[in-house]
């Protein structure tokens, strides 16, 4: 018996079964050079390599909206170009132009610090990891073929590998690479099953059919376990499942502390798939649809009728609220299509709203999309990264020029669209009462707030542990954000990381704090806190958040 204690817990729960090993066939690419002669068939070979490929994405497409967008990327000029650059100018085969050219394009969201966008990564070395197989003419492991309950151990999972997951047979996940914001991570939780990711090793340690027990909320494996410590887990197991039906017959209650105070229980999202799973928790809308990867994920800026599609969509899902935060690139954010020059410090340089408001043309586009969208839905718009009167004021100008635009096109949309932004600066915050004056709402990000106020990288492991939105400068100028807010009869939201921790909810609620957006995940956990909240558990004072 072996036991093994591990940090990232995508998916809480409890699971005992035994091992299915989930491996890929060996897909390393041959090195062998090609003539110019084979040039031809070696692009013929990829161009029917991939049209075979998006067929089958398609079938299991048609059955699942997970792998839309992967098509698109199978699609996309950029994979095209890559590969056909390598084979014609580098003499690469076939095989090795993919592998290289799959490996720069997950590179680029590989090395952003937005823990969301890294994880995009993963999509791209999907369509990767089949565009080899068919390359290769080797078949892939179906998940969806499984029977017998298991718990499925593999390096990492990718979309088009969990499209057919059941719950009823998978009982439990665990990877060795991946993050917290991975797919396979959101669709354990859709799927209510439990998972643990970043388990270093773990493929070594384990042989296909032995024994293991997981408890995901604690971070707990163990390997081939006796009998006594097997009954202990499938009795907490048990336990478990009881208290989650509890936690989910509480998703048809309005989120109302004890007091009797409204909050609004909202998701973060980067697509309309993630807003259709959000809506299955019963949230009161979407406190924070990033639109980054829309424009990340094309290989061009995407027109006003390619966002207004997208928008329009979601628009129609939310029956409350939707807030579309404009384009937040640069910093670790980069775009294929576009050269950013090179910045010694890109995280306090040309990012976020600096670069809507220098590229009006290109923010215009977003913004009619955007106000189109209203006129479907209670839309809201707000600004990432404002750090002066004049930024939020020109933003807005650009806001009531494109309403003129559509009024006079006789296009309709919402004139009263609420016009917020991110509090996520110092500036922000020593000028809360200013902005409050001239902004319809407030939402704090968290992460970049915390890292500023710091001057932490949260990207870098080496100073991690310094990263923490707890510290008494953080929690001081979240308090006297939701004041100013308040004073000025605005609401104050909240989209960073710190809302969905269950260890802050009670200090943010005693803090004021009007709307909680968070990953879908962690809605029921907060809706819990949030109806036993009795107020007055943390001290008043100097909004350090020390307990009584």
């Amino acid at each position: 018996m072996e036991q093994i204690y591990v940090e990232k817990t995508a998916s809480r729960g409890i699971a005992a079964a035994k091992v299915y090993k989930y491996q890929d066939p060996d897909l390393r690419p041959a090195l062998t050079a090609i003539t110019e002669e084979q040039e031809a068939g070696e692009i013929e070979r990829f161009r029917s390599a991939r049209a075979k490929m998006i067929g089958k994405m398609q079938e299991m497409a048609d059955d699942s909206g997970i792998l839309a967008a992967h098509i698109e990327v199978a699609k996309d000029g950029m994979l095209e170009r890559g590969v056909e650059k390598r084979v014609r100018e580098e003499k690469k085969n076939a095989e090795l132009a993919v592998w290289e050219t799959i490996r720069e394009i997950g590179n680029i969201f590989a090395g952003m610090d937005d823990p969301y966008m890294k994880e995009r990564e993963a999509d791209v070395l999907d369509i990767g990891k089949r565009l080899m197989a068919e390359l290769k003419g080797v078949s892939l492991p179906d998940l969806g073929a499984l029977e017998g309950e298991v718990i499925v151990a593999a390096a990492d999972l990718y979309p088009s590998d969990t499209v057919k997951l059941n719950p009823k047979v998978i009982k439990g996940i665990i990877t060795e690479r991946g993050g917290l914001t991975s797919h396979v991570s959101i669709l354990a939780k859709s799927m209510d099953i439990p998972a643990l990711v970043g388990v270093t090793d773990i493929l070594s340690r384990l042989e296909d059919g032995v024994t293991v027990c997981m408890d995901a909320g604690k971070g707990v494996i163990v390997i081939d376990p006796d009998e006594e410590v097997l009954a202990g887990f499938q009795a907490q197991r048990e336990a478990y499942l009881l208290e989650r039906q509890r936690l989910e017959q509480l998703r048809c209650r309005p989120a109302v502390t004890r007091e009797g105070k409204r909050i609004a229980l909202c998701a973060n999202v980067g697509s309309v798939e993630d807003i259709e799973q959000a809506l299955e928790m019963n949230v009161d809308g979407i406190g924070l649809f990033r639109t980054e990867y829309l424009y990340m994920g094309s290989s061009h800026f995407p027109t006003e009728e390619e966002q207004f599609a997208v928008y329009a969509k979601a628009a129609r899902l939310c029956p409350k609220e939707l807030t579309i935060r404009t384009l937040d690139i640069g910093g670790d954010k980069k775009l294929d299509y576009f050269s950013f020059d090179r910045e010694e410090n890109p995280f306090l340089g040309w990012r976020a709203i600096r670069i809507s408001l220098d590229m009006k043309e290109m923010f215009k586009e977003q913004l009619r999309a955007i106000l189109r969208a209203s006129a479907l839905g209670h839309v809201r718009v707000m600004f990432p990264l404002i750090i002066s009167l004049e930024e939020l004021r020109e933003a807005r100008r650009m806001v009531e020029l494109c309403q003129r635009e559509l009024e006079q096109e006789g296009v309709a949309f919402d004139r009263n669209m609420p016009v917020g932004m991110m509090m996520e600066t110092p500036a922000s915050v020593l000028l809360a009462e200013e902005f409050a004056r001239e902004a319809d709402f407030f939402s704090i990000g968290t992460n970049d707030l915390t890292q500023y106020l710091l001057a932490v990288d949260r990207g870098n492991k080496r100073i991690a542990d310094r990263f923490d939105y707890f510290h008494p400068a953080v929690l001081r100028a979240i308090r006297h954000i939701i004041h100013a807010g308040h004073q000025a009869g605005i609401t104050v939201g909240m989209c960073g990381e710190m809302a969905g921790d269950p260890r802050a909810v009670p200090l943010l609620l005693e803090l004021g704090l009007d709307e909680f957006s968070m990953s879908a995940g962690s809605i029921d956990y907060a809706r819990e806190q949030i109806l036993n909240y009795k107020g007055r558990e943390w001290k008043e004072g100097d909004g350090t958040g020390e307990k009584k």
